[in-house]
């Protein structure tokens, strides 16, 4: 009776371990996303690994912080004039979002090691949580030479950094979530309905690179109209042919359209995959209507935050969107691969 008492309780320990970290990530995104949308992400210029845990203290700090930042293009060209009380209010954001990437990587790797040390997971586990653990520090690294992108020429940060950094949080997220369903399951069973999910999960994860090429490039303050882009399905400015090239990438059209078409490939191949699973009776039709409440969700706010002018809480939640989204194939993966049939 001890002993299975101590089994639960180190179980609940992993699954409130798992479930914060869960939350910690998500909130990252979240707090990201808004630093990338208010364009606060510069606003620290020194990586600061362990002196910048603690905010300003004085105004002699703030001075200095301010000072470092009026160094840099993006002051110089887009913010010149900008007062003390402006700069604070970007540096909390970036501040914020530091912090909380701190304490993220400490919640999940530190309880780790200890459950570790206990010997509480088998040998599966232990190689999926240190990717994860490796994951959580690469991205401090990653978001580093993020911000380093964006403080000597350019008045902002590589969008394809951004895009690497965004999607490195979003694939930790995904496999603390894969870990949290499968945790307690001994088997699973892939077939062709499996493999054919996580090809759509790939494409999804596409989807979300690209969508930070447009937050990145502010591909979204353009062509602010739906289905067609100011008249054309396809821009005027915008030639297939240049998606043979690595600079039809840094172009705000072609970063919109390619955006626009891959959203309705997702509807495509998710309309194929809901037949197929809904005919042969593979799972129930709850487990796909989420998806499909998740994709719509995602479309209509794409759209909206397109003809809203770009409303930054419009764009926070199209981005958190792709998180639910996410989620839900997962689980629809999850199901997919407990089933016999």
């Amino acid at each position: 009776m001890g002993n299975t008492n101590n089994l639960n309780k180190k179980n609940n320990y992993i699954t409130i371990w798992l479930y914060l970290s869960l939350f910690l990530v998500f909130s990252l995104i979240f707090i990201g996303g808004l630093t990338r949308l208010t364009e606060s992400g510069l606003s620290i210029t020194n990586w600061e690994l362990l002196s910048g845990i603690l905010p300003p203290l004085n105004e002699k700090t703030w001075e200095n912080y301010f000072f470092l930042y009026k160094q840099i293009p993006q002051y110089k060209e887009i913010n010149f004039g900008m007062s003390l009380a402006e700069f604070k209010y970007i540096f909390w954001w970036e501040y914020i979002h530091r912090l909380l990437a701190r304490l993220a990587s400490l919640t999940f790797i530190v309880p780790f090691l200890y459950f570790l040390i206990k010997k509480s997971f088998n040998f599966k586990q232990i190689i999926l949580y240190s990717i994860i653990s490796f994951l959580f520090i690469f991205q401090g690294f990653l978001g580093w030479y993020m911000v380093k992108s964006g403080l000597i020429s350019n008045v902002d940060v590589s969008h394809f950094r951004l895009s690497a950094h965004l999607l490195g949080a979003q694939i930790i997220l995904s496999l603390i979530f894969f870990s949290i369903l499968f945790r307690n399951i001994n088997k699973i069973y892939l077939n062709f309905y499996s493999y054919l999910i996580l090809f759509f999960l790939i494409i999804v994860f596409f989807q979300i690179v690209i969508g930070a090429f447009v937050s990145g490039l502010d591909a979204a303050k353009i062509y602010q109209t739906w289905p067609s882009m100011n008249g054309n399905f396809i821009a005027e400015d915008v030639f297939i042919k240049d998606y043979l090239y690595s600079k039809s990438f840094s172009s705000p059209s072609h970063v919109q359209f390619l955006h626009r078409l891959l959203a309705y490939l997702i509807i495509f191949i998710f309309s194929v995959i809901f037949y197929f699973l809904l005919k042969n009776k593979i799972v129930y039709f709850k487990h796909l209507f989420i998806v499909l409440l998740a994709i719509i969700f995602q479309v209509l706010l794409g759209i909206l935050v397109l003809i809203s002018g770009y409303k930054i809480y419009l764009a926070s939640l199209h981005q958190l969107g792709s998180i639910f989204l996410l989620f839900s194939i997962i689980y629809l993966f999850y199901q997919v691969s407990i089933s016999q049939k």
